[in-house]
């Protein structure tokens, strides 16, 4: 069975960074909801810090460094996305939107989208609402509906009888992103190109 490529990008400045740790805490529940449907999944993660540098560069001169076009080619090849940004100034990171302002406006439609973020405190929590979400919209991406925002009040919390925890938010996310895979599959290897037939040949083949 074809195993699922999942891209996962964090966009955390520092090392060890709460994004990255919320990446992967998204990843692991991912991979635990297919495997327990025994489906096979093949991750590749992509820090955005790593390619700053890289990502600068296109958006002044219009060409990605090889590193930067491998983490491109591998995000578009994916079967779905985790993405991941830090909060600054109610925001997305510039770094995170910069790395999606270089990516070809086509290479996202259709594909399943978890989008998550980070801050220090919860007031920032609508900022996947009104800047992420429209983000992945206008890319043609399709967001799942649950999107996890995690203060630093959040890690370790168990939640309330209204609100889920953060565990549980990861969890409830993961399963939409699982479910969604599972339901359309892996994706196909692109059919081979037929081979072009000179227009001579076919006006002669017309006459026959």
């Amino acid at each position: 069975m074809t195993a699922f490529k999942l891209a996962v990008v964090s966009a955390g400045l520092s090392k060890p960074s709460s994004t990255r740790l919320l990446a992967d805490r998204l990843t692991e529940a991912t991979v635990r909801r297919l495997a327990a449907q025994g489906r096979e999944v093949e991750v590749t993660v992509i820090e955005l810090r790593d390619l700053a540098v890289d990502i600068a560069n296109n958006l002044v001169t219009g060409f990605p460094a090889p590193a930067l076009r491998a983490a491109i080619g591998a995000m578009t090849d994916a079967d779905a996305l985790i993405a991941v940004t830090p909060v600054f100034t109610a925001s997305y990171s510039g770094l995170f939107k910069s790395f999606f302002d270089v990516v070809d406006q086509d290479a996202l439609t259709g594909k399943p989208v978890l989008i998550a973020a980070t801050g220090g405190t919860p007031r920032h929590s609508l900022v996947l609402e009104h800047a992420v979400r429209p983000l992945f919209s206008y890319l043609r991406a399709v967001v799942l509906p649950t999107a996890v925002y995690a203060a630093t009040d959040d890690w370790g919390a168990a939640g309330d009888a209204l609100t889920d925890g953060l565990p549980g938010r990861i969890d409830r996310a993961a399963g939409e992103l699982a479910a969604l895979l599972a339901g359309r599959g892996p994706a196909a290897e692109p059919p081979s190109p037929a081979p072009v037939v000179p227009f001579a040949e076919q006006l002669a083949a017309l006459r026959a």
